[in-house]
């Protein structure tokens, strides 16, 4: 009984990846501190509440993701990416480990909680939260089945605007659709697009594998690493352009976090390989903790 409960509770933290839990209330509520900055009202509860919607919203997001690809990953022959995403190295439900009806009822149970917690919200700042949550589950969807056939990369191009728009919903949490959370989607959204691109490249192989048309699969590893450079470059612009308007402290923040994207770039550049986009993303990743911790300390300072 004890080594099925283990087995169990394994299965469901490799389909929540429990282990990266702090990152997406940081970035949710990195959007908070800002709404909280243009317009006051800040409390702890807020806070608090903020940090729950992000965290049971987006792995919802992550759970649906193993629930529509279940079939197709059970193509995998290269485990890197799995092991580095999920703390047991498996991904349950190809596995046997999870059956899919169980992760659909995981995934709405989290996306229950975060709407729930997001119902609560003051209006009209609530139907701002589900109505950003709403679009990105249903891109979320239209991002894992169009990039099983298409011929240039519109699945990656719309399906990003999901994670963009999820530090903008924390904003909107208590803030109004404004400049800043516009600015806020200009210089997260390139970011997501280079993310993926080397993401795809680290996991190249499943893709080949699964059929899909990623972006290395379209452009070859040449151009996938110029696809990587070329909206990091956008994304740098756009953090000169975002962080003079949040002030010093940020934009220090923001050039931190350039540095290690520029390493990251370095390395996808050179090697044009899975395995130098497995050593880049722990530093693309970085550089996201770094921004939302930046934004919010130049908030709060």
């Amino acid at each position: 009984m004890a080594s099925i409960m283990r087995e169990s509770l394994a299965a469901l933290a490799d389909l929540t990846r429990p282990h990266f839990f702090f990152v997406w209330p940081l970035v949710f509520c990195s959007g908070l501190a800002l709404a909280t900055e243009n317009y006051g009202g800040f409390t702890w509860v807020l806070v608090g509440r903020a940090a729950l919607i992000g965290l049971f919203g987006f792995t919802a997001g992550l759970v649906l993701n193993d629930y529509i690809n279940r079939e197709y990953d059970r193509r995998d022959v290269n485990g890197s990416l799995t092991r580095y995403w999920r703390p047991f190295g498996e991904r349950p439900i190809p596995a046997g480990r999870l059956s899919p009806r169980a992760a659909f009822a995981v995934f709405l149970l989290l996306a229950g909680i975060a709407a729930a917690l997001a119902a609560t919200l003051p209006s009209p700042h609530n139907l701002y939260v589900l109505a950003i949550m709403g679009y990105s589950y249903a891109v979320e969807y239209f991002y894992q089945i169009k990039k099983r056939n298409q011929t240039i990369p519109l699945a990656q191009v719309v399906g990003r605007t999901d994670f963009a728009l999820f530090p903008v919903a924390g904003y909107l949490v208590h803030g109004s659709p404004d400049a800043t959370a516009l600015l806020f989607f200009l210089f997260f959204y390139p970011w997501t697009l280079a993310h993926l691109a080397a993401n795809d490249i680290a996991d190249i192989a499943n893709d080949r594998a699964r059929g899909m048309a990623t972006v290395p699969i379209i452009y070859g590893m040449k151009g996938a690493a110029a696809w990587v450079l070329g909206f990091s470059a956008v994304h740098a612009g756009m953090a000169v352009v975002f962080g003079l308007t949040l002030g010093p402290v940020a934009l220090a923040g923001f050039a931190a976090g350039l540095v290690l994207l520029g390493a990251a770039n370095y390395l996808t550049l050179r090697g044009k390989s899975a395995d130098a986009a497995m050593r880049a993303l722990p530093l693309m990743h970085g550089s996201l903790l770094v921004y939302a911790a930046a934004i919010i300390a130049g908030a709060v300072l």
